[in-house]
């Protein structure tokens, strides 16, 4: 099985489903590194060596280990309720947020939602968006209005892999850049 297939299903567990190997999140996310590998190991071979390099090589850098590495979690991203003790941070003045047409018509209407997730997520540059954006079909971008949404009072909180992350982002703050041909 490779590293991406582990990597999506550990994503699975310590976002949405931990339940599914049989073990639980604490407030904040964590969950021991030892139990995480005897249930993954259920299904996907992971063994330390492995969880170690998927953590250090994944891309969108979605895990941490604690300072001594005997615990892990999802960075965000989450559908169940945690705490992943994000600071409240002042935004830059404009974001991004990547999506595909098919979700168009829906954030026209009502603005980004956090849908199952805790938080909207953002991008801090128009690259990151629309790699983002690509992956769910044909891109979409908009440029969000970030340093007008937190003088109004909006809270914002950047996740340790640079996700910008906020409850929501009405059609005000928003504003439709481009549509690409993918």
């Amino acid at each position: 099985m490779s590293d991406r297939s582990t990597s999506k299903y550990i994503s699975l567990i310590l976002r949405h489903k931990p339940e599914k190997i049989g073990i639980t999140l604490d407030e904040h996310g964590w969950v021991k590194v030892s139990e995480l590998i005897a249930g993954v190991s259920k299904t996907h071979p992971l063994d330390r060596e492995r969880l170690e390099r998927i953590v250090a090589e994944d891309e969108k850098q979605r895990y941490s280990f604690n300072e001594d590495k005997t615990r892990i979690r999802a960075n965000q991203g989450h559908s169940i309720p945690v705490d992943v003790e994000l600071d409240q941070v002042k935004p830059p003045e404009i974001l991004y947020h990547g999506t595909a047409t098919k979700y168009e018509g829906a954030i026209d209407r009502e603005g980004l939602k956090p849908k199952s997730r805790l938080y909207v997520h953002l991008s801090g540059d128009e690259e990151t968006a629309k790699k983002v954006g690509i992956r769910h079909g044909k891109l979409v971008l908009y440029r969000i209005k970030s340093g007008e949404m937190h003088r109004d009072g909006f809270v914002f909180y950047r996740s340790v892999n640079g996700v910008w992350l906020t409850k929501a982002v009405s059609m005000k703050y928003m504003e439709k850049i481009t549509q690409e041909k993918n």
